[in-house]
């Protein structure tokens, strides 16, 4: 055989690893759907470590990923905390929604820097990172999360339409009809990420637009207002709505969708300076998005504070009964307040919807290295969320107070799942053979964990304030016992895995590489 024809079958070979590892890359977006950012290339220097001067048209081009995360900020379930704060405590936990988001940002930023350094989302890396076991547990988490989530979303929807349609239409009506936001989804992504950015953008001016109304309508005390930002109160009576806020900012399928959400704008992994300039955008945009996301929640709280802080209205209102309590104290104007609150609520509910089935997606695909048709991969995540959503919106249909209580079970649930989300994230940010140049230093690597710690324990109180009034009887007990037990034992194995076992092989390396030396 001539010596050209012996070396084909081993170029071929070589090309289809090629085709295989470049498969491996585009987990997240294939390279055809990445947004090209014009003169990013073009500007990068010979040593591949500076960045360019700021440039406007950059910064409109990475805009987007920030957006549709700061969504999470605003869905169903964080209405309900700021108007049951505001209802309850008035203006006297603004400043704690105000340290909430930040923490919230940061956590968010670290998503986004991650996303970026590594070209990986957060779930692929946990793949990679992780044994077997491990990751099953850490991806069944995720999606346990992420259906907690999925249904109050959901059902805020199917609550706003069924108001805006004066009762004909049932909760479990709306909720069928919330489902196929899925094949929107799909539709949207045919015409690209920036189209469907945009409509995403629509729906947080729509509700900006909604609440601002509102806020107008009720006129809040500005003052109050000022000093509840300013000064920090916190009482026994308040301190429930206060763990709510913290609770609710942080998502835990917020932090993976960040992580592939940045991999939308097409730049080289391999350049540094290019990475620089990606994450200094992205920090900019995501934090200009949690502002907005920020004054939105601020406008739900202080009209809420305003309308029935003091009253005996106050304890019973929630996300069913809240647009209708509003109707009664202010009535008709040129738009009823009612259905003002409706649009604000279906804008959130429906942006949610949308990217919690693009997080489900990312989730997914990334745990278990799914290499499915997007439309089918979609319908498969949408179903794991809208089947039990269905399920609960015929029992829980004409039930307000049921719907309270289910509310808190979900709350729950996603508390519990805050450590699997948060706790992978700072030890992958941290580790510099995942990160390289870009791991975090000690002082941002310790407010993190400081961050990290203060929001598990704050759910960590919820989770055993609810419990505590919740469970009774000595099987149950013992279930709960048992299972808070490996919940422990699960966190302590991922810290350790993450801190001191990379620790000691670090050491360990050093060890070896100057014994051989």
């Amino acid at each position: 055989m001539p010596p050209q024809e012996q070396e084909q079958p081993f170029l071929r070979l070589e090309e289809e690893e090629e085709e295989e590892e470049e498969e491996e890359e585009e987990t997240a977006y294939d390279s055809d759907e990445k947004v090209h950012i014009v003169g990013i290339k073009e500007e990068e220097s010979e040593d591949g470590g500076s960045v360019p001067p700021f440039s406007w048209r950059k910064l409109w081009l990475f805009t987007g990923p920030g957006f549709l995360m700061s969504i999470a900020f605003l869905d169903p379930g964080n209405l309900e905390g700021d108007l049951q704060a505001g209802a309850i405590a008035g203006y006297s936990l603004l400043w704690l929604l105000l340290w909430a988001t930040a923490m919230g940002l940061l956590v968010q930023l670290l998503s986004a820097r991650l996303g970026v350094a590594t070209g990986k989302h957060l779930a692929e890396l946990c793949r990679d990172e992780y044994p077997t076991w491990a990751r099953m547990l850490l991806w069944i988490m995720a999606e346990l999360a992420l259906i907690g989530a999925d249904i109050q979303e959901v059902i805020g929807s199917a609550i706003a339409l069924q108001i805006l349609t004066n009762g004909v239409l049932p909760l479990w009506a709306g909720v069928v009809i919330t489902a196929l936001d899925c094949f929107i989804f799909l539709f949207l992504e045919n015409y690209g990420v920036r189209k469907l950015e945009a409509v995403f953008a629509v729906l947080i001016a729509t509700m900006a637009i909604a609440f601002a109304w509102m806020f107008g309508e009720t006129k809040p005390n500005g003052i109050e207002l000022l000093l509840g930002i300013l000064i920090p109160k916190l009482s026994s009576k308040t301190i429930h709505q206060a763990v709510g806020v913290v609770g609710c900012i942080i998502m835990p399928h917020n932090v993976f969708l960040h992580s592939a959400l940045v991999q939308s704008r097409d730049i080289n992994h391999k350049k540094e300076g290019q990475i620089r300039e990606a994450i200094r955008y992205y920090n900019i945009e995501s934090t200009i998005a949690l502002v907005v996301s920020f004054i939105i929640n601020l406008f739900v709280t202080t009209v809420f504070a305003k309308s029935f802080y003091g009253t005996e209205e106050a304890s019973s209102i929630g996300l069913a009964n809240a647009g209708y309590y509003l109707q009664e104290k202010y009535g008709g104007g040129l738009i009823p307040i009612l259905y003002i609150w409706a649009i604000g609520l279906l804008a959130a509910g429906q942006s949610s919807t949308i990217t919690g089935t693009y997080a489900g997606q990312f989730i997914m695909g990334g745990f278990l290295n799914l290499r499915l048709k997007k439309w089918l991969r979609a319908l498969i995540t949408r179903s794991c969320a809208i089947i039990p959503t269905i399920t609960v919106a015929v029992v829980f249909n004409s039930s307000e107070d049921m719907l309270d209580v289910l509310n808190e079970w979900l709350n729950v649930l996603q508390s519990v799942q805050i450590p699997f989300a948060l706790i992978p994230l700072l030890c992958l940010v941290s580790k510099e053979q995942i990160m390289g140049n870009f791991k975090i230093g000690p002082v941002l690597k310790t407010a993190s964990w400081f961050v990290a710690v203060l929001v598990i324990l704050i759910n960590g109180y919820l989770l055993l304030d609810f419990l505590s009034s919740e469970v009774d009887g000595v099987l149950f007990t013992t279930v709960v016992c048992a299972f808070t037990g490996a919940y422990v034992v699960f966190i302590i194995y991922l810290v350790s895995r993450g801190i001191g076992l990379s620790s000691l092989c670090g050491l360990a390396r050093r060890k070896l590489t100057q014994g051989i030396q």
